[in-house]
Order: C-alpha cells, then structure tokens, then sequence
C-alpha cells in the first residue's frame, strides 16, 4: 500500500528518536482507562515538542489507535475553523461541537487528539477547556503543546484536577543528548564537545552536528545559554553548501509559511518546486498543509541578521511577499481567509498590534462568560473604582445583558477583574437609552451610519481588582480576549466603541491600533469624564485595515490597482478598467520590472486564438497611460519589444 511522504518523514523521524523516556511513559500512561483526559506539554522552543508528539503518534498508531493531529497554526482560531479541521482530518462534515465529539468518539475504542503549536490557539482556550473537551466521551485522549505552561484553570477548577495532567521539557541528559548525535552521524570525538556547547538543547544539537559535518574542524566557541541558537545558525548558514538554499532561507525568513507561488516571486531566477523541496530537507524546516513552516526561532534570526546586513533586500522581500499576497487574495475560497490573515498579522512588525494577537508573553489569566454566581465580586470591584453613578449602570447592564459580562481569573480562580463587549444588536435601541455612554454611542452610529450588513461591537468597561482602568495584566487580558471577536467577525465587524476615563495613558498605543477619540462624546459621570475611542475598520473590514498596517510598515502607498474592483487608484482616485484594459494593467503589473513583448499581452490578454493585428495592445496601453494620469509614466515603452511596468509609488 502506498503511503504519503509526510508520512513516511514522521516514521523515520519516529525510529530515529532517543530520550525521553519518562515523558514517553507518562504519554503512555494517558491513553490507559485511569489515565488523564488532557495532557499538556511544554517548553522553550526548540526543545522537541513536536518530536515527542511525532513520535508518541506513530507508537500508538501500530497499535491501532486512530490519531488525528492538528498543527494550530493552521487552524483558524474560533469554532467554526477549529470544527473545519477536525472535518478535514476526520472526513464527516461537522457543523456542531456535539457532532465532532461524536464523529471522534466513532473512530475508534482509544481514540487520541494531538493539538500541537497550541500557543497560537490562546484566544480559544477558554472554549476548548469549558465547551469543546467536556463534550468528548472518555475514550478520547487530547494532548496540547506549547511553549507556554497552561493557565491555571485547567489544573485548579473543580473536577479537573485528575482529568489533567502537565509535562514539562527540558534539556536532554548527555546519555540523550551524545545518543541524538550519534544518530545524527556525528563521530564519537566530536559528540561530547557539541553536547558540553549545545547544553543539552535538542534543536541546539541538530543545527550544531549539521554544521559540524561540514566542518569538522569548526570552533564553537562559548556563548550564553539565550545566545546558542543565533550563534548555531549563523554558523549553519555561513556553512549551506550551496547558494540557492542560503538565499532562499534569507528570502523566506520574512513570511510566516512557505509556498510555490512566494518562492516564484521571491527568487524569480530559481525554479519554485526545486527551491522548495531544498527548503523542505532542513532539519529546522517541518512540512505543513499550507506550506513548509521554518521553526520560528531560526528564522527570526536569520530575518535580524538579514535586516542588519542588506536592509534593502529585507524589505524587497517583504514588499514582494506583500503584493504576492494581495494577488491571492483576489481568488482564494472564504475558508482560506484566515491563512492570509495570519500572514499579513505576521507582516506587521509593530509590536502593538502583532502583541495584540499574538502575544509572546505567558498569560496569567483565563477570560471566560461570567457565572451568575460571579456578580458578587464584579459588584465589588465596581464598587471599589466608580462612583454610585457607575454602580447603578453596571447593576443594570447586568439585569439585561449578563451574557455581556465575561470574567477574569487568575491563577487560583479568583475573580482578577472583568470586562463588558457586546454586540448591540442583542437588544432594540431604546433598551440601552438608560446608559448615556452607549445612547452617544448610538448616536455616532445614526451620525455615522454603517451599510447594511455590517456590525459593531460595544467594548462598554473593563476593570481590575487592583488597578481598575488602568493598563494591567487583566486589562491586557480582556483585550487579548476581544481579539477572538474581531476573528469571528472579521467579514461583517466595521466599528468599535470603547470608553475609558484616563483615555491620554492609553492614547499612544489607541493611535496604532487606529482608535479615535470622539470630543462629541465625552459623558459625566460620578464627577469623572468618560471619553470614548472608536476604531473603524474601514469599507474593507478587518482584511482592509490590516492590509493598511502592512503598507505603513512597509512605507508603500496604496496599491494602483485593485484587483478586486477592477480599478486603478491614481491620487486617491478610483478610475474603472475596462475588461481588456484591466487584463493588460494586470499582466504589466504582475510582471512588474520585466520587459513584456506584445505578443505575450496578446496571448495572455487576449487568447492564444486572436488572430488580429499587435496594434490592438498599443491602443488598450494609450488608454492606460490617459487614466494613469499623473502616473502616466508607469508604463515604459521598450523598444523592439513591448511595454514594462514601473511602480514609482513604492
């Protein structure tokens, strides 16, 4: 019987696997009738997480037990891409949480769920812990990894407690870490001083016996524990023996996945398939379902590295990967969205609004819908910052929209603080009349109306116990939390209200993010001001306002043609295309910098079956040049052969 590549790579990378012996019996241990439900691995990165989880899925399943493995970062971070998933790995259409616990439940009498990178999932771990696990039957196992411990709520809220279990990785003893050398071919001289530099550090030990092999006499020399990867790859790409993958390494360090059709553009001179396959051999490269992920900590490395030494060259490959981008998105299916999403997310170096997202921090607090039985301490830390005035309308929100409130806990439980988002189509207008903050808030929206279709939340309060409004480990939580409701509604979400007394401590960080302060609306309440802050996405939603970001970050107007509407932006002046004058500006455009002979524009444009004369693009270009107006020039005519597109704005 035939078997797929990947799978044939995780076999061999399964025999080849050595050390971890205890964490191997706990693992074991899991899918036994007494074992625990959920198992929960981490460590830094590079510390052989996905090895493990590799491995312990081939074991099982030469034991028969059917394994579905997800690479979250993959998978769109809400319910209906996480269910999508699972559809795609299980092959039954799954549309409700009680229908993949049960489709899991049928593939077999054991059946074990591995969620690996589930950093990037942190915006669903609230659901996963609450909704999605307690409707799985217990013949199903799930084990998560991240580099981060899990939050406290899965070890310390009731019933948990034997349900659960956490594995810590660390570095390899030197028996593991000389037996992954000598697996690795290195000879037995050289293995004790590539362990005694490597510390133990599995992905340290691969990069360093990768180098080692092509120069044996290569010195390592001491370098702190934090410093041992930057050093390893730098030696490691001083040492690739050819120039293709070293340039391809460095092109790639600047996109979050790897594919065909961004190799083609990046590296136009090399062949896509071939470059790719080179990529896919590196020990620091995995496979994934969307392209080749290169481990996040080499290539942030190689991308500082680069950026330091050709600054320039950085950020053509960024500009290139952008515009790659945004061609794809003209075509994709809406259940690809989110991959592009991410990719853009990952463009934007601000640290504000990747942090956002993303954070690179471990979250101390779990955010989840409050509990009736939570009003008490929500009450209390009201109490403790606002005046009666607030209290009043807090009482009141609670009355009507309790599903509004969502709660955060720290690591015991306790109520840390909460915070208030809503969508305000829950309830008619006149129901939210007895809170002048929201009744401005209505009244910006009949002032500024939205078109048809689109949405906006409410982001009404949020507060501390300790520090009330004030930036905090819990206020960081509530608006990580809310950036799971920007996802879910990221093709209707156009505007978000939020409100805040010290909105100035605030003020730079809303003004990267995009939020306005609107003066109209200030409102007094318990002799405070309550100003608020609006963010608009934009006519193109959250894709459009991300989009935004990205050319700031990289200094680049907006693009002259948009090939969604068909249109070129020339002053900030849409103009329409017409169908054969689009198609020649969309050939130029894509083949930007490159002499492009009539002919080509013919075939292209025009079919391979015209039969008329050349004269026919001159004529389609002259109008071209006519609407470009001020950017008329755009157009280069090369003579003897055609035309090139020149982008001057970028």
């Amino acid at each position: 019987m035939s078997q797929r590549i990947q799978d044939i790579l995780l076999q061999k990378a399964a025999e080849n696997f050595v050390g971890r012996q205890q964490e191997r019996e706990l693992l074991r241990q899991s899918i036994e009738n007494d074992g625990p439900i959920v198992s929960f691995i981490h460590g830094i990165g590079g510390i052989g997480k996905s090895s493990l989880l590799n491995m312990f899925a081939e074991e099982i399943r030469e034991r028969g037990i059917p394994v579905i493995l997800l690479d979250c970062r993959e998978i769109e971070p809400t319910t209906k891409g996480f269910l999508g998933a699972l559809e795609q790995a299980t092959g039954q259409v799954l549309n409700t949480t009680a229908e993949a616990g049960q489709r899991l439940c049928d593939l077999g009498d054991r059946v074990v769920l591995i969620l690996d990178s589930y950093d990037v999932f942190r915006l669903m771990d609230t659901w996963m812990r609450q909704e999605f696990i307690p409707a799985l039957t217990d013949n199903i196992r799930v084990l998560m990894a991240g580099r981060e411990p899990p939050v406290s709520a899965w070890q310390i809220r009731p019933g948990w407690e034997s349900l659960f279990q956490c594995i810590h990785l660390e570095s390899l003893n030197d028996l593991e870490a000389q037996a992954l050398l000598a697996a690795a071919g290195l000879p037995d001289h050289l293995i004790k001083r590539v362990n005694r530099f490597s510390r133990g550090h599995p992905l340290a030990l691969k990069l360093a016996a990768a180098a080692i092999s092509e120069r044996p006499d290569l010195r390592l020399r001491d370098v702190t524990s934090q410093k041992i990867i930057p050093h390893l790859t730098q030696l490691y790409l001083e040492d690739v023996p050819d120039r293709i993958t070293r340039e391809a390494l460095e092109a790639t360090s600047v996109v979050r996945r790897v594919t065909q059709s961004l190799l083609r553009v990046l590296l136009p001179k090399s062949a896509p398939q071939d470059v790719y396959e080179r990529l896919a051999t590196l020990p620091f490269v995995s496979r994934g379902s969307d392209g080749l992920i290169i481990h996040d900590t080499i290539r942030q490395v190689i991308a500082d590295n680069l950026n330091a030494a050709d600054p320039s060259r950085y950020r053509t490959y960024r500009y290139l990967a952008y515009r790659q981008y945004r061609k794809e998105l003209q075509s994709i299916s809406p259940d690809d969205i989110w991959r592009y999403t991410a990719d853009l997310l990952y463009m934007i170096e601000e640290p504000v609004i990747r942090e956002a997202f993303f954070p690179s921090d471990m979250q101390p607090y779990a955010v989840e819908i409050a509990h009736p039985e939570d009003w008490t301490a929500i009450d209390a830390i009201t109490r403790k910052h606002e005046g009666p005035e607030s209290v009043r309308l807090t009482e009141e929100m609670w009355r009507k929209i309790p599903g509004a409130f969502r709660a955060i806990r720290d690591q015991e439980g306790k109520l840390g603080g909460y915070y208030i988002v809503f969508d305000p189509k829950v309830l008619p207008e006149q129901d939210f009349l007895f809170d002048p903050i929201m009744k401005n808030w209505w009244q910006h929206l009949k002032d500024n109306p939205i078109p048809e279709g689109q949405r906006v939340l409410f982001l009404r309060r949020w507060l501390g116990d300790a520090e009330g409004e004030l930036p905090s480990p819990v206020q960081a939580a509530a608006w990580l939390d809310v950036k799971g409701d920007y996802i879910r509604m990221r093709s209707v979400l156009r505007r978000v209200y939020c409100t805040a007394i010290n909105a100035e401590i605030y003020g730079p960080v809303l003004v990267r993010l995009g939020f306005q302060i609107v003066p109209e609306a200030v409102v007094k309440l318990n002799q405070s001001s309550y100003q608020t802050a609006v963010l608009d996405f934009g006519p193109k939603l959250m894709l459009g306002w991300l989009d935004g970001h990205v050319r700031a970050a990289l200094d680049v107007e907006e693009e002259i043609l948009d090939y969604e509407s068909k249109e070129i932006v020339v002053d900030g002046e849409r103009i329409g295309l017409t169908p054969l004058e689009f198609g020649v500006m969309a050939y130029l455009y894509d083949n930007e910098g490159k002499a492009v002979s009539r002919t080509a524009l013919l075939n292209h444009v025009w079919g391979h079956n015209y039969e008329g004369g050349s004269n026919v693009v001159d004529v389609r270009v002259r109008g071209l040049r006519k609407k470009l107006g001020s950017l008329a020039s755009s157009i280069e005519t090369v003579a003897g052969v055609g035309y090139r597109f020149r982008n001057y704005l970028n």
